[in-house]
């Protein structure tokens, strides 16, 4: 199938956690339209690299360190916040810590880039904000309570800016994948052979793949369509959405 065509020209798209999977493939896909990306990671080597190739802007920063992401200028057409982290462990022995990390990395730090970006999309009656959530956005899991919790999270907060946004021109929508070919996933491989009893080699298919119709992993590239797409004149009537790439696990 042939990408998108869409010409994005003149915007600006704000693209978090940009340094590799989802946001480097959806940092590439937005500069290819035309967008001027603006790519935030923690990874100060390997964001200037995807800078480099959008012909963009790369910004370096920890979400998890609020007060310096409150003095960051956040200002965008487009907001994709897409940067996130996973832990596998049963609640009782989760460590809180880490649990308020995970929401403020997901949760927090997507509140208030998308507060700093409103009133700039408000004031020229058009912006977009695309929310990357997950399956577990709409389904839970054992073992991720921070990370379902999170997600949760996000496409209630997504739906809320949908509702204010709207009128005046801001779309907010979710993408929702399943596990997608990234270092994330990959980090999750031996978390989830140990708390499951199982082989690293069998998580994939007894675990990861086990609900879904279509036993493959999907592609960062493919998200970045989906999300090309919500920026688009096609999905304008489109907010409050949670748009699902999953093969099908969530259709059980």
């Amino acid at each position: 199938m042939a990408p998108t065509s869409l010409d994005l020209g003149g915007r600006t798209a704000l693209v978090t956690g940009a340094a590799s999977g989802i946001g480097r493939a959806t940092a590439l896909r937005l500069a290819e339209a035309g967008a001027y990306v603006r790519a935030l990671d923690l990874d100060a080597d390997a964001v200037r690299d995807v800078a480099a190739l959008t012909g963009g802007e790369a910004l370096v920063a920890d979400l998890s360190d609020l007060g310096r992401l409150d003095a960051l200028d956040l200002r965008a057409d487009i907001v994709v916040n897409n940067a996130g982290l996973q832990h596998v462990c049963p609640v009782e022995e989760f460590d809180p810590e880490r649990f308020s990390l995970m929401l403020r990395i997901m949760l927090e730090a997507p509140f208030r880039i998308i507060r700093a970006a409103l009133p700039g999309m408000y004031a020229q009656g058009w912006g977009r904000i695309v929310n990357i959530s997950s399956v577990h956005g709409l389904r839970a899991s054992a073992y991720k309570s921070a990370y379902v919790a999170a997600k949760h999270g996000l496409e209630g907060l997504s739906k809320v800016v949908a509702l204010e946004g709207g009128p005046r021109g801001v779309t907010s929508n979710c993408v929702n994948p399943g596990y997608v070919r990234t270092p994330l996933v990959d980090g999750q491989i031996a978390a989830q052979a140990r708390v499951h009893g199982i082989g690293e080699d069998e998580v994939l298919a007894t675990v990861m793949l086990e609900g879904a119709a279509v036993k493959r992993l999907v592609e960062p590239e493919e998200v970045a369509e989906a999300v090309l797409f919500l920026c688009g004149p096609h999905s304008a009537a489109m907010t409050g959405s949670s748009l699902v790439i999953d093969g099908g696990h969530t259709a059980r």
